[in-house]
């Protein structure tokens, strides 16, 4: 087995790595004076099972040729198997058409990865569950709440607080946590007037005098995350956190997270924190290497990757 790097997030691969007692694979990735991305591998991976960890997040775009062009690299090299480790998959919220004469882009970076030479996915909480099915390769959905439940039982007592999803849609991903750490469920209902702007609306569910605990899958611009904690705090919640699997926190992100009500916004490190987000004393991040190191080891030996989740 082979586990290569790209630039997206090197700290997550070497935190895996280390969890798996092994090293990087010796690679370079380089680009020219006009910014073209130039991939070379030192080693040989002849007939190897090899795993290629790089988020596609911010720059989306250069991380992404990056991962297709070292996919394309191991398939001239001739890597038996070649696994696609996108920790964050960038373009998982453009999944449907939102016009007449819109694209799918999830559905084009899926057929980007295969056709670049993958021959299987591991990824973590991806935006919608459908987009599985927009790749012919197999594709492993690893989830964030076994993580996220771990450290909350060290925080809350059992039936403490209560669960809350920012929308509807997120409804099946809070239900989930709350079973797990035994809390109530409750829902904000959310109309959103216009594009990037969103409105907090009605509380379904009683958290009075409670901890609240928000869950979501993505904070980008962290609007409808801050709103929430507001509508909560203002519905008479004890406290409120928030547990997201991945911290995009672009634009002014972190600074509104900063002034919320907010106690702590807890993600992953799916996506490499920056500076801000690092200094920022109410945004902490839980690591999930062991978690993909566990699931990366499993798909080398042909075991099962749902078990971890049962």
């Amino acid at each position: 087995m082979k586990i290569l790097a790209g630039n997206s997030n090197k700290p997550l691969a070497e935190a895996i790595v280390a969890c798996m007692n092994l090293e990087l694979t010796n690679a370079s990735i380089k680009r020219f004076s006009d910014m073209e991305i130039f991939v070379e591998i030192h080693e040989n991976v002849r007939g190897e099972d090899v795993f290629v960890i790089q988020a596609t997040s911010y720059p989306a775009n250069d991380n992404l040729m990056e991962l297709l062009i070292s996919l394309d690299a191991l398939r001239r090299a001739s890597a038996r198997r070649v696994t696609a480790v996108i920790p964050y998959f960038g373009y998982a919220r453009q999944d449907r058409k939102t016009g007449g004469r819109t694209p799918i882009t999830a559905k084009l970076v899926a057929n980007l990865v295969t056709q670049a030479g993958a021959g299987r996915v591991l990824t973590l909480d991806l935006h919608s569950g459908q987009i599985q099915g927009f790749f012919d390769i197999p594709l492993d959905n690893l989830f964030s709440a076994p993580v996220f439940t771990d450290d909350m039982q060290k925080i809350y007592d059992n039936g403490e607080p209560v669960v809350v999803s920012p929308d509807v849609g997120g409804v099946v991903r809070a239900r989930a946590i709350a079973k797990r750490i035994h809390a109530d469920l409750a829902i904000i209902d959310k109309r959103r007037e216009k594009a990037g702007v969103s409105e907090v609306m009605n509380i379904i569910g009683e958290i009075k005098g409670r901890p609240c605990i928000l869950v979501d899958d993505i904070v980008d611009s962290a609007g409808t995350l801050c709103n929430a904690a507001t509508a909560l705090m203002e519905a008479g919640a004890k406290s409120v956190s928030a547990y997201v699997t991945h911290g995009v926190l672009s634009g002014g992100a972190v600074g509104r997270v900063s002034a919320s009500p907010l106690k702590e916004l807890v993600i992953t490190d799916s996506i490499q924190a920056t500076e801000a987000v690092r200094l920022v004393n109410n945004i902490r991040q839980l690591s999930i290497a062991p978690l993909m190191a566990k699931a990366i080891k499993r798909i080398n030996d042909e075991a099962s990757v749902s078990s971890l989740f049962e």
